[in-house]
C-alpha cells in the first residue's frame, strides 16, 4: 500500500490532525476543535482541488500530496478533485496577471497526467465514479462506498461543464455578497494591477464554492484542504454549502512552502521543479534540495520526509559544516518519495562525484556538445563555457577565472587564453565546475 511510505513511527499522535499540527503544516482552521475533534472519532472523505494548469505536478502541489498521503495513513479518504471545469477559468489566487487560457484538448490532457502522477503516492478505489447531477437543483450520487482506506478522484468538468448558466448564477450567484468577495485577498491583488478584475475571474470563487456544496451533498465530503492562498474560496464554500445543503463542512489551509526569506521553493534556473523525471532530472531534484539555505533545512525535513520528528530535530540542529550531513539526508530522502531510492541513490553518488571527486559520473545529467566546434586548435574556454550557458558575457567569463571560479575535470583554470580541445575529455566527458554549485558534465558527439 502507497500509504507505507510513511513508517508507523512518524509520529507518537494517533489523530493526524495532531500529526499535521506538530509538522508544522497548519494554518487555519475555520473551527479547529470541530475539525480536530471530527479527525479523531470518523474516517471522513475531505478534498483538495487541483487545477491542470500543467501536465505535470510540482513541488508546490507535492506538499498538498503528502498532506493526502498523511491522511490516507490514518484511514481517511483523500478525493483529489482535478480541476477540468475550474481549469477554463483559472484560479486569480496569488496572481496579479490574468492566467493564460488553455484548450479544451490540453486541459484534458493535463487532467490524464495528473492522474498518472498521483497514482505513485496514493492508492485508489478505481471502481468509485461519481454518477454526475442534471443541474443545479438536481443532486447526483456516488456509485459505491470507496474501499476503506482508498483514495478516489472526480473531474470538477463532470459537474461544471454541463451547467446552466442562467440557473447557475440565479441559485448560486445570488449567495454572493459582491462587496465581501471583493474584500479577498486574491480579488484585492488583481483589482490593484493594469487590466483589473475581469467578471470572468470572479466567477472562479462560485465554481470553487460549487465544488465543495456539490461533494458534500452529493457523497458527504466533510472537510476542503488547501494552500494558504485559498482560505477565501474555501469559506466561500462552507457558506455555501451551508446555505444551500444544510450541512455543516469545514476547511483548513496550509503553509505554503517557502524559505526563510518568505519566498516560494522550488523554483530553478529552468523554471518549476518538476515531479516528472523527464522534465525535472532526480539528479537535478536531489541537488535543489541539497543546496538548499542553511535556515530552510528544519521545515524541508519536517514537512518534505517522513523521519521522526525527534530525527528532525537532532538533524536541523547540526552547525556549521556539519549541516551538509542534513542537507545530504533531506536531498535523499525527498528524492527517495518522488523518483524511488535506486534513483535518489544513483543521484547522492553523482553527486559527491561532483563535488567531492573521484567517484562515477555516469549519473550525472549530460550536456552534448558537437565535437566539430573543438576541431584545429579548439575552442577559447571562455567562448566554450558562455555556449555551455554558464555565463552570459566574455566579461564574466574572464572574471569567473580570474577570482578562481573554474574548474575542468576538478583542476582550476588560471590561463583566461586556454584552449579547450577534445583531447581534455576523458571517454568523451568532461566535468566544467563554476563556483560551487553549478556543475554538468559535457559529451561530446
Amino acid at each position: 500500500m502507497k500509504y507505507d511510505f510513511i513508517p508507523d513511527s512518524v509520529s507518537t499522535h494517533d489523530n493526524v490532525y495532531d500529526v499535521l499540527k506538530e509538522r508544522g503544516f497548519i494554518e487555519q482552521s475555520t473551527d479547529e476543535e470541530k475539525v480536530r475533534e471530527l479527525l479523531q472519532n470518523e474516517k471522513v472523505k475531505f478534498y483538495i482541488g487541483f487545477d491542470p494548469t500543467a501536465d505535470c505536478l510540482h513541488v508546490g502541489h507535492f506538499m498538498q500530496v503528502i498532506i493526502m498521503m498523511y491522511m490516507q495513513k490514518f484511514g481517511h479518504t483523500p478525493v483529489v478533485l482535478i480541476g477540468g471545469g475550474t481549469g477554463f477559468v483559472g484560479d486569480p489566487s496569488g496572481r496579479t496577471d490574468m492566467r493564460q487560457m488553455m484548450t479544451p484538448e490540453t486541459i484534458e490532457g493535463n487532467c490524464r497526467a495528473f492522474k498518472k502522477l498521483f497514482d505513485k503516492f496514493l492508492d485508489f478505489d478505481e471502481e468509485w465514479k461519481y454518477e454526475g447531477n442534471n443541474g443545479v437543483f438536481s443532486p447526483g450520487h456516488e456509485n459505491k462506498t470507496p474501499e476503506p482506506g482508498k483514495a478516489v478522484t472526480v473531474n470538477n468538468a463532470s459537474w461544471l461543464l454541463p451547467l446552466n448558466y442562467i440557473e447557475f448564477i440565479r441559485e448560486i450567484g445570488s449567495a454572493f455578497n459582491v462587496n465581501t468577495m471583493l474584500r479577498a485577498e486574491c480579488f484585492k491583488q488583481r483589482m490593484d494591477r493594469e487590466g483589473g478584475l475581469t467578471m470572468f475571474e470572479l466567477n472562479y470563487m462560485l465554481m470553487q464554492s460549487y465544488d465543495f456544496m456539490v461533494m458534500a451533498r452529493d457523497f458527504d465530503v466533510k472537510i476542503q484542504f488547501g494552500g494558504n492562498d485559498q482560505w477565501s474560496n474555501i469559506i466561500g464554500g462552507v457558506d455555501l454549502t451551508r446555505k444551500k445543503t444544510g450541512k455543516e463542512v469545514y476547511g483548513m489551509t496550509f503553509s505554503l512552502l517557502t524559505n526563510s526569506e518568505g519566498k516560494k521553493m522550488g523554483k530553478t534556473q529552468k523554471g518549476a521543479l518538476w515531479l516528472d523525471a523527464e522534465k525535472t532530472s532526480p539528479y537535478e531534484f536531489y541537488q535543489y534540495w541539497r543546496n538548499v539555505a542553511d535556515a530552510d533545512v528544519e521545515k524541508c525535513l519536517r514537512m518534505l520526509t517522513f523521519l521522526p520528528m525527534d530525527e528532525v530535530k537532532r538533524l536541523s540542529s547540526l552547525q556549521d559544516k556539519e549541516i551538509n550531513k542534513a542537507k545530504e539526508v533531506l536531498a535523499f530522502e525527498v528524492t527517495k518519495l518522488v523518483h524511488g531510492e535506486a534513483e535518489a541513490a544513483k543521484a547522492q553518488e553523482a553527486a559527491r562525484a561532483a563535488f567531492g571527486g573521484g567517484a562515477d559520473l555516469s549519473s550525472m545529467p549530460v550536456t552534448e556538445f558537437a565535437a566539430d566546434k573543438l576541431a584545429g586548435e579548439g575552442m577559447g574556454v571562455v567562448t566554450f563555457i558562455k555556449e555551455l550557458g554558464l555565463v552570459p558575457s566574455n566579461r564574466e567569463g574572464f572574471m569567473t577565472i580570474e577570482q578562481g571560479g573554474l574548474k575542468l575535470d576538478g583542476e582550476k583554470v588560471t590561463d583566461k587564453k586556454m584552449m579547450v580541445t577534445p583531447e581534455l575529455f576523458k571517454d568523451g566527458r568532461l566535468l566544467v565546475e563554476k563556483g560551487k554549485k553549478k556543475k554538468m558534465v559535457v559529451e561530446l558527439v
